[in-house]
């Protein structure tokens, strides 16, 4: 890794929670599969939230999570292309605030066309 303490912190965190999951798989009976299922959904959350702490500055995730109460799918979009570009190694610097509002108006679908259908 490139030896930043947020990475490291990251990895072990990772670590422990696969850990923490192997355990788990091998303590389990035949039909406690949801337990796993469940588990490994609060790892890749867990996940996720470090990244975007990560890679957001304080006032990005506050526009972002504003975003995600109003239009949470369109919140999920933005997050996913936030990720997919921390992930592939495109952002250099924290996203602050003003990158992502243009982020947001980037992936914003065009509001303007609508239809208007008479009875």
């Amino acid at each position: 890794m490139s030896g930043n303490p947020d990475d490291e912190e990251l990895e072990q965190l990772r670590q422990e929670k696969m850990e923490k999951l192997r355990e788990q798989k091998q303590g389990q009976q035949g039909g406690a599969g949801g337990e796993a299922q469940e588990a490994q959904r609060q790892q890749a959350e867990a996940q996720k939230k470090a990244l975007l702490r990560q890679h957001l500055t304080d006032g990005a995730r506050k526009r972002l999570n504003t975003v995600k109460m109003s239009k949470p799918q369109f919140g999920e979009k933005v997050e996913q292309q936030v990720l997919a570009l921390a992930q592939s190694g495109r952002i250099q610097d924290k996203i602050d605030e003003e990158k992502m509002k243009q982020l947001l108006s980037e992936l914003k679908p065009d509001s303007k066309s609508f239809d208007i259908e008479r009875r």
